[in-house]
């Protein structure tokens, strides 16, 4: 492969990872919304979501930095 296909998807990784961050955030934000109400198995489900994304963020994260 070369240096412009592996730049090329550094640069396409890096940007997946900031989407799936932003996304991390906005299920957080709504699983607050949840928090002390009758409902809050919602929020620590939300929760759970959020944790895998942030895992799949990082794991984006090192691999991008390995190209």
């Amino acid at each position: 492969m070369d240096d412009r296909t592996t730049a090329a998807d550094g640069a396409e990784l890096s940007s997946l990872s900031s989407v799936i961050r932003d996304l991390a955030e906005r299920v957080a934000e709504v699983a607050r919304r949840y928090e002390g109400t009758d409902r809050e198995n919602i929020s620590f489900e939300l929760y759970e979501v959020e944790r895998g994304l942030r895992g799949a963020t990082r794991r984006l994260d090192r691999l991008t930095r390995s190209l």
